[in-house]
């Protein structure tokens, strides 16, 4: 995994919003988003929760909470100005005490599945807490997701969460001091920058669960976003979510998104072996090691709100999620009721089962050592001219479904490192590797 990460600037063709910043850790009585200080205020845990708000002058804003680390919701506007929130979650902390969701949290230890919840370090062999088919998934039943945070104001735009994981919590060696900041940067991005270390050697995998929706209104899915991944190969996986070890090429499948393209416009062809497996997607790509720190790793677009999306990271892959098991049992903010598909994760992150796959980027954190990762999540906003150009130069085959559209503007939001159809040759090499 690369150490250093170098932020990009004006590479796509987006109305950016440069805005001046304020933050507030204070409480106010309602935000943009209708979300009210008094419904997040309660005692867990022995611990004081809190909603803390990042705003800009001209309205965009960030509410997060101690429990879990988690955003609760994000304000950004579409191409005619209008804000909306762009995340699920819930109106009041008891939506997140009373369901067991990931809704926008710090995941720990070990984003992803480790298998059976069984790894094996310097000759000790470790046996996880199972939640998920008999694996280990997202740190365990009561992973960072379901923990207080101590939370500190930094400076006006940046807050800083922190945890200590004791030694043998859900089975994990080591006590664990971990810490995210969260800044809302001025060119509309959030940045997560994690650091943590520890006094035994470990395992460590960091993420975040964000469900994104950018048309602002989850009664709609998201099958209809646009969404580019610079990967040449994922990670394919077993009837239980489980990864192979196999690292597969995307190229002739529906896994293939060097090239915009509508989530939706593949996402049901379960003749392809991996989305009836994953009920659609639920799988992690790997991103080239060669790839340029400048290029986003994902890009996403609602063709409709014009509003964008872009990821950047230093970690070797994402999962992404496309809300397969959402089923219509969680209701959630303004009493929406999410069905399948209306979110999308991307969750940036070593492999799945890293720890018992010893050719694969390490996952291990020793004594003396610092883990460091970063993720952004800048947002966007696609003009009507570039929409309008998107739609008109191509098509999917015989559809009238524009935003299914993969060339004009929306065309190399993310590419593979070569930019070609075929797999770059450096992936290739490190996949030989393998």
């Amino acid at each position: 995994m690369r150490n250093t990460f170098v932020k990009a600037a004006g590479l796509f063709a987006v109305a950016a919003l440069s805005l001046p910043l304020l933050f507030t850790a204070c409480k106010p009585s309602t935000t943009k988003s209708g979300l009210k200080a008094s419904d997040f205020k309660v005692e867990i845990d022995g611990k004081q929760n809190d909603l803390y708000v990042l705003t800009n002058k001209n309205g965009m804003e960030v509410c997060l909470t101690n429990y879990g680390a988690r955003i609760v919701s994000i304000m950004v506007p579409d191409k005619d100005g209008v804000y909306a929130d762009v995340v699920l979650g819930f109106d009041s902390i008891g939506g997140y005490l009373n369901n067991k969701t990931d809704f926008g949290a710090f995941i720990g230890r070990y984003g992803n599945r480790i298998n059976q919840g069984r790894f094996t370090l310097d000759g000790i062999d470790y046996q996880l807490e199972t939640n998920n088919f008999g694996h280990s998934l997202h740190g365990g039943p009561q992973g960072f997701q379901y923990r207080m945070f101590d939370v500190k104001q930094i400076d006006k735009q940046t807050l800083e969460v922190s945890y200590v994981s004791a030694d043998g919590e859900m089975g994990f060696p080591g006590t664990l001091t971990c810490k995210a900041v969260y800044t809302l940067t001025d060119d509309n991005a959030i940045d997560i920058s994690y650091e943590a270390t520890t006094d035994k050697p470990t395992i460590i995998n960091l993420t975040n669960h964000s469900y994104f929706n950018l048309t602002g209104n989850p009664t709609n899915d998201v099958l209809g976003h646009v969404m580019a991944i610079a990967a040449d190969y994922y990670t394919p996986v077993d009837t239980t979510f489980m990864t192979t070890g196999e690292i597969a090429p995307v190229c002739g499948t529906p896994m293939d998104f060097r090239k915009p393209i509508a989530i939706g416009a593949r996402i049901n062809d379960y003749c392809f072996e991996q989305l009836k497996n994953g009920n659609g997607y639920d799988h992690n790509w790997v991103f080239c090691p060669e790839r340029p720190d400048s290029l986003p790793v994902c890009f996403v677009l609602d063709t409709l709100s014009g509003r964008t999306l872009e990821v950047y990271t230093n970690e070797p892959g994402v999962q992404v999620y496309s809300g397969n098991f959402l089923d219509g049992t969680v209701t959630g903010k303004k009493g929406i009721v999410y069905k399948q598909r209306v979110g999308l994760c991307l969750e940036t992150q070593h492999y799945p089962d890293s720890p018992n796959k010893a050719d694969w980027p390490s996952v291990v954190l020793r004594p003396g050592e610092t883990y460091k990762s970063h993720c952004v999540y800048k947002f966007g906003v696609m003009t009507d001219d570039c929409l309008k150009a998107c739609k008109e130069k191509k098509c999917c085959k015989d559809s009238t479904d524009c935003s299914k559209c993969d060339e004009g503007c929306c065309k190399d939001k993310a590419t593979p490192c070569n930019k070609s159809k075929e797999a770059s040759s450096c992936c290739k090499e490190a996949a030989a590797k393998k």
